[in-house]
């Protein structure tokens, strides 16, 4: 990270430099030091630039030239998610930055750190990766500036963009740039995302299809009447005649994927998807049906018009990695520590995050709301029990703090760990967006036998004295394995388990691609069952999303009413928060429904769009907070349910605001507004979502 440290290895220069907009921990969790590490490991030479001064060049400087590239990353989270709420309204603190310091990067990061690192040095190669550059790959809706913009490549003039989990394409681009290749020519490697001057093509064999022809009906031709007296064709003469061969199915299948190869999908140009809403809905139907490594094709999108229009070029999205590839990547010689430099200072993202342990990567889900499928795509990628038990006992032996508790053993999702299809045939011939909704898919494997195994064996490592679960669950898998739930709760909760149903209306859940409510209700008595067997007194924390797409405000009445009656109080709450490229944000952007066929008449999707609908969906999930009842009572009369206004007990507010706190026990949670009834257990008042999300590997 200095000049002093590369003199003291006897370094005249880095081979990569990397440049991210968060503070460096060298954990498997934080990307730079995934990263580096594996370059490391690789032999090249590293430097990191740890959240520079973007207002100058000067600090992109500081290591010198790289030898073959910077490697420039927002951090692992989106830099304006980072920055700004839901509400669009600055955070006060930043979860990456030593003492939660806001304001140490800039908006849009992998922009501005492009740039200067151009800018320090001209003739340096620029490779731009990680979350916030994979989900701006595409011409796409942006939320905090209210418009479509450009891929972030013509932005910020890389020389290429890596996508997605990218470790497989880093070290190739690495090898083959160390060998003397020029980063221009590079162009054969999946997972990765480049500018090109209009009709280039890889090489003769390529052809390029329109995607309004793959997602409209093709032409239906009519079947021969078996009955018509038709005269029979003329017998066609016998030269050179060959006689009528039956083509197996696999060679037919096996010609399709050959010639699927080497074809690439145009999109509608950005200056088509910025004017035009249906054909924004539809360029993003057609990107996430070519979104599986099986049989993804090549996408390519037109950004400019005239003799200064360029391609974007995306290649199919990268091969998961195997588990002995995981293991390799989370085995490096991590120190498991922030960087000496920040002293004694304190990084939240690092207290949370230093006692976890990721044992997969991606998710199936596909809920339209989350970018995680974007980033790291469908297909689960596992460790090994034998590389999750080794890093348990680097924790319990490198981190002096540690006191015997392990606070997850999860990653997107806690369970999906090992999950895949029955079949890898039926897998890389996929195309659904989802292998949960709307019912779990029959040909996938929901077996929860190799966790329960894991869970049982990390228990069993000397020195651990508790392990507690605290990645998300997908319950609807969850309750196919009675055996996994009881072994979760009699184990690993810590007493509260969080859980997201998100809604309760089938409306906003069909656009969320969620399961009803039922399959919650449904895990919810499982956990307590086996949480009575156990002696233990546990509690679920549900998360809810106000305001999504999809949403009515008959919708959330009813989902206030749900909670009112289960006794939920739900303290931080997350209004719908469009991010780029994920499916509910075209849905927000455009009223239309990209998971059907689109058009200029196809289904129009309601969406909160106002800051006051927004505020009204958000307080009715606050339902007992007495400052959102002001609100909550002109909302009812305007629907039609002023019934619902009074100090009865089926109703969702009382008709005059208190002057002091409703009878009831004293206990309270901040923020919450008036105690619960007598009996209501001290869990009901559940957070609707973290107060800063979970540090991920964003590669």
């Amino acid at each position: 990270m200095s000049r002093a440290e590369m003199d003291a290895l006897g370094w005249d220069a880095c081979d990569v430099i990397l440049v991210t907009g968060d503070a460096y921990i060298d954990h498997p969790s934080f990307g730079m030091a995934l990263v580096g590490r594996l370059l490391e490991a690789h032999g090249f030479r590293v430097g990191i630039i740890s959240q520079p001064d973007w207002q100058s060049a000067e600090p992109f400087r500081a290591l010198g030239r790289p030898r073959l590239y910077f490697g420039i990353t927002a951090g692992n989270m989106d830099s304006l998610v980072n920055r700004y709420t839901s509400d669009r309204k600055i955070r006060s603190d930043d979860a990456y930055t030593p003492d939660a310091e806001a304001g140490r990067r800039p908006d849009r990061a992998v922009t501005v750190y492009a740039q200067r690192a151009r800018e320090a040095h001209p003739d340096a190669n620029i490779v731009i990766g990680s979350i916030e550059a994979s989900l701006r790959r595409i011409a796409h809706y942006d939320y905090w500036s209210d418009k479509v913009r450009r891929s972030v490549l013509p932005d910020s003039k890389a020389d290429i963009l890596l996508f997605g989990n990218a470790e497989r394409a880093l070290v190739a681009l690495t090898y083959r740039l160390a060998a003397g290749e020029p980063i221009g020519q590079i162009r054969d490697l999946r997972g990765t995302a480049f500018m090109v001057k209009p009709g280039w093509m890889p090489g003769a064999e390529w052809e390029e299809i329109d995607s309004l022809a793959l997602d409209r009906p093709g032409r239906i031709d009519r079947h021969p009447d078996p009955y018509a007296m038709e005269p029979a064709p003329a017998r066609q003469a016998q030269d050179g005649a060959q006689p009528v061969r039956i083509v197996p199915a696999a060679e037919r299948v096996a010609a399709r994927r050959a010639r699927r190869e080497h074809q690439v999908v145009r999109l509608p140009s950005y200056e088509q998807v910025r004017e035009d809403e249906v054909m924004y809905a539809h360029a993003s139907r057609v990107f996430h049906l070519e979104s599986n490594p099986g049989n993804a094709r090549a996408l390519v999108q037109r950004h400019g018009e005239g003799p200064g229009a360029r391609d974007v070029w995306l290649n199919p999205p990268p091969v998961p990695l195997s588990t002995p590839e995981m293991d390799f990547v989370y085995g490096r010689p991590y120190a498991r520590a922030p960087h000496p430099g920040y002293g004694d200072a304190r990084i939240p993202a690092w207290d949370m995050i230093k006692f976890s342990i990721n044992i997969m990567r991606g998710c199936f889900g596909g809920c339209t709301f989350c970018s995680i499928t974007e980033h790291e795509g469908r297909i689960i990628q596992s460790r090994s029990h034998a590389s999750i038990i080794r890093e348990i006992e680097e924790i319990r032996d490198k981190q002096s703090d540690f006191k015997g508790h392990i606070t997850d053993l999860g990653g997107p999702t806690a369970n999906m760990y090992r999950m895949a299809c029955k079949s890898k045939a039926i897998e890389e011939n996929c195309r659904r967006l989802s292998c949960v909704y709307p019912g779990v898919c029959e040909n996938l494997d929901t077996d929860h036998s190799s966790l329960v195994e894991l869970y049982r064996k990390a228990r069993a490592v000397p020195g651990v004295k508790r392990i507690t679960i605290g990645s998300g669950l997908r319950y609807d898998l969850a309750v196919r394995s009675p055996e996994y739930v009881k072994e979760l709760v009699t184990h690993h909760v810590s007493g509260l388990l969080k859980i997201a149903p998100e809604h309760t209306e089938d409306g906003p859940l069909s656009k969320m691609m969620k399961p009803g409510i039922g399959a919650y209700e449904a895990f919810a008595e499982m956990f307590e069952k086996f949480s009575k067997q156990a002696g233990k007194k546990q509690h679920l924390v549900p998360y809810f999303i106000a305001a999504h797409p999809g949403t009515t405000d008959e919708d959330m009445l009813n989902l206030a009413l749900w909670l009112k009656r289960h006794d939920f109080r739900l303290d931080q709450v997350q209004t719908f928060l469009p991010t780029p490229m994920a499916i509910a944000t075209t849905m927000y952007h455009t009223r239309k429904n990209p998971l059907k066929k689109v058009s200029a008449d196809s289904e129009a999707v309601e969406t909160a769009r106002a800051g006051r609908i927004r505020k009204l969906h958000k307080a009715f999930l606050r339902w007992h907070d007495p400052e959102n009842w002001p609100l909550l009572r002109e909302a009812l009369k305007q629907m039609g349910r002023a019934d619902l206004i009074g100090n009865g007990p089926r109703c969702l507010v009382p008709r005059q605001q208190p002057g002091a706190a409703m009878p009831g026990p004293a206990r309270r949670t901040r923020d919450s507004g008036p105690p619960a009834s007598p009996g209501t257990s001290p869990h009901r008042r559940a957070t609707g979502r973290p107060a800063s999300p979970r540090p991920k590997s964003r590669v």
